[in-house]
């Protein structure tokens, strides 16, 4: 089965199409090295957080979510006071 591993951030995007056997999960497609040594914080498909143990499906997008860099609340104070 084919998926399609995605993961945008600001300096660059990443886009991988990765042939995996049927009843692969999420944490086989973490696995393939194409993906050693990238950093994220949470793993989605198609916008729903799930978990490494999930099963994939033939044409499922896996998005990889970075980190926050800043807690929104707080970036929105700073932001207010600086105008």
């Amino acid at each position: 089965m084919q998926i399609e591993v995605v993961l945008a951030s600001a300096g660059q995007q990443l886009r991988l199409t990765l042939d995996l056997p049927a009843g692969s999960t999420v944490a086989a497609a973490l696995a393939q090295r194409e993906l050693a040594g990238v950093v994220y914080s949470a793993v989605g498909l198609f916008g729903q957080v799930v978990t490494p143990d999930t099963v994939l499906h033939d044409g499922d997008r896996v998005e990889l979510y970075r980190p926050l860099l800043a807690e929104p609340k707080e970036a929105r104070r700073r932001r207010s006071k600086a105008v």
